[in-house]
Formats: C-alpha cells, sequence, structure tokens
C-alpha cells in the first residue's frame, strides 16, 4: 500500500513530461510554419485537446465508480489520478502564458486559482475530489468543441473549410457551453455550499479551504457566463449583418 501511494504521489511527473511533449510537437513540428504567435496559441489548443475530454471521461468515471461519493468523502486513488492529470495540464499551459503572454493577468489568475482547488483537494484535505473532479467534468465536457471552434476562428479569415466549420460549431457550442456555465454549473455550486456551510464536512474539509474553492468557482463561472455573453452578443450582431446584406442583394 505505502509503495502504491509513493507512486501515485509522482503521477504529477509523468503527466507533465507527457503534456510538455505534446506542446513542443505541436510548437516546433505540427504548427512551425505558423507564426510565432499563432504556433504558441494552436500548441495550448493541442494540449488543452489533450487535457479536456479525457479528463472529462475519467473524471465521469471516477465519480461513478465511487460507492461512497460525496461532498465530504475521502479522495479515491482513481479520483487522485484525475486530479494529479490535470494539475499536470494547467502547470504546462500556465507556464506557456507565462512564456508567451506575460501580460495576459487574467488567465494566469485563472490558472493559478485553479491549481490552487486541484492541489488543495489533492494534497492538503485529500477529500471533496467529488466536488472537483465533477466541477473538472462540467469544465471541460466542452473542451473539444471549444478547442475546434478556436482553432476554426483563428483560420477562418484565409482558410473556407475553417470559416464553414466555425459557423457551423458556433450556435451548438454557445448553447452547450451557456447551459453548463450558465445554469448546471451554478446549481452545483450552490448545493456545494450549502452542504459544506451545514457543517456536514466538520473536521474533513477546512473552512477556508471550502470557502477558497466557492469564491475560485464562482468568479470563474462569473468570467465564462460574461465571455459568453459578449459571444452571443457578437453572435446575433453578424446574422443581423448578414441578413441586411442578403436583402440588399436581392
Amino acid at each position: 500500500m505505502e509503495m502504491l501511494l509513493l507512486q501515485q504521489s509522482w503521477l504529477f511527473f509523468p503527466f507533465f513530461i507527457f503534456f510538455l511533449s505534446i506542446y513542443l510537437i505541436g510548437y516546433f513540428i505540427v504548427f512551425r510554419n505558423k507564426n510565432p504567435k499563432i504556433r504558441s496559441e494552436f500548441s495550448s489548443c493541442l494540449i488543452s485537446l489533450f487535457h479536456g475530454t479525457p479528463a472529462a471521461i475519467f473524471g465521469a468515471i471516477a465519480i461513478f465508480s465511487d460507492t461512497n461519493y460525496g461532498f465530504a468523502a475521502a479522495n479515491t486513488s482513481f479520483q487522485k489520478t484525475v486530479l494529479d492529470y490535470s494539475i499536470a495540464y494547467f502547470v504546462t499551459d500556465l507556464l506557456h502564458y507565462i512564456i508567451f503572454f506575460p501580460s495576459d493577468v487574467l488567465f494566469i489568475a485563472h490558472h493559478l486559482a485553479t491549481l490552487f482547488v486541484i492541489v488543495t483537494c489533492r494534497h492538503v484535505v485529500s477529500h471533496g475530489a467529488f466536488s472537483v473532479v465533477v466541477l473538472l467534468v462540467l469544465a471541460e465536457v466542452t473542451s473539444a468543441c471549444q478547442n475546434t471552434w478556436t482553432l476554426a476562428g483563428a483560420c477562418r479569415k484565409e482558410d473556407r473549410f475553417a470559416a464553414r466549420v466555425y459557423d457551423a460549431l458556433s450556435p451548438p457550442f454557445y448553447v452547450v457551453y451557456t447551459i453548463v456555465r450558465g445554469f448546471v454549473g451554478p446549481y452545483f455550486v450552490f448545493r456545494m455550499v450549502l452542504f459544506y456551510a451545514s457543517g456536514l464536512a466538520h473536521g474533513l474539509v477546512p473552512t477556508w479551504i471550502w470557502v477558497s474553492w466557492a469564491v475560485v468557482v464562482f468568479s470563474a463561472i462569473g468570467v465564462s457566463i460574461l465571455w459568453i455573453y459578449s459571444r452571443w452578443v457578437d453572435f446575433i450582431r453578424e446574422r443581423k449583418i448578414g441578413t441586411k446584406l442578403e436583402q440588399k442583394i436581392s
């Protein structure tokens, strides 16, 4: 058992090497013909693709495979592995922003706050992974679609196929993102806060920990809602402009 725990505590390092390798492959091989700014952004999207969907799938498995799941339940080995996988990703992407976009304070702060939540859950309290992993699943369930949408959007002005992909993905992506980040996520966090505030996790998850989690997550949800709202505004405006142009042509 001690050997298993020792091996598990080192999972961050192979996961970090995994994500770093994918980033470097993307930067120096896959996107080598792009300009430096696009190369770094596309490489970031690439590692996000390798993190988001796997994290959502394995996170869901980790949740449903735990018969004792709950807001105050002890972290299972599988849940710890999922958390280590996500820690490695966020550290890699944080380095990306620090090196290439040091002025992007919002994203750097987001990654640091997310790492705080995951690391404290994984290494400080060893409880509450149910809460954190569910939030991780909700955050990453749209990851594949969002990264494809982002890549298509970056290329749509010079590539007609990318423009068609971007236009086709935008409505369903916006709808799903709105539902997950605007309704499901806030509802789950509300339930989580009610549970911890009731004192049912007393002695397992300290007050300063769950309050910090709540502040970070509610802040992230607020930013997500503002972001998707601005996307809807742009989408509606573009559709109106397109409709007016069609009317003039006809």
